[in-house]
């Protein structure tokens, strides 16, 4: 009487083998039944799940998007204390989080503040990015100028107005009348180019 075996081709076939941080399937071929000049055998496949993307990749990925948060060293509340999930370095999440306990757990500014290991002043800055651009707006601005952007046709207009009845005014007056009558802030070096601009060109034409 044939005995049954289990035959495994070597002892790699028992080890995990990776190239490039990829893991591939092993197989052990082993003996089912044995009976008289007849053997029947089958074929067991191992899968091995692929590695998790190495630790030390986050960090980079994070400063390369400008999404690192530097200040990851204070941040207390617990959802950030050994997590595998909750990451006290990924600014917008903790952002995020820190609203939440605003909205939803009762905390006061200060107590975030202390818990999250953020500033007031970011803490309100991210509260109005928040209600005006959802969670895109705790991600963080694009890069390139964003005062020109500010000086629409009505601002513009407004600043021709103050040229012609107000001519002292300064660049840096103009620009708090601006504030005050728009809700923008616009740097007076801003206010000044934009003027000299005008200025070169000449008076406009009705369209």
């Amino acid at each position: 009487m044939i005995m049954p075996h289990i035959f495994v081709s070597d002892n790699q076939s028992r080890t995990q083998v990776a190239t490039n941080g990829v893991r591939v399937d092993l197989f052990a071929l082993f003996l089912l039944t044995a009976g008289w000049g007849v053997s029947q055998c089958g074929i067991n496949i191992f899968t091995l799940m692929p590695d998790k993307p190495l630790p030390q990749a986050k960090p980079q990925a994070l400063q390369d998007s400008g999404t690192f948060n530097p200040g990851h060293a204070k941040v207390r509340h617990v959802l950030f204390q050994n997590s595998e999930f909750f990451d006290p370095r990924d600014l917008p999440q903790l952002k995020y989080e820190t609203l939440r306990s605003l909205a939803k757990e009762g905390y006061s500014v200060a107590k975030a503040a202390r818990e999250f290991g953020l500033s007031r002043p970011t803490i309100y800055h991210s509260q109005a990015h928040f209600e005006a651009g959802g969670l895109a707006g705790l991600l963080p601005a694009k890069p390139g100028p964003k005062e020109p952007h500010k000086l629409t046709a009505e601002v513009l207009a407004y600043l021709q107005e103050l040229v012609r009845t107000e001519p002292l005014l300064k660049a840096r007056q103009m620009s708090a009348r601006i504030r005050q009558r728009f809700k923008v802030k616009v740097h007076p070096r801003t206010i000044e180019k934009a003027l000299k601009g005008r200025a070169k060109r000449g008076p406009q034409k009705p369209g």
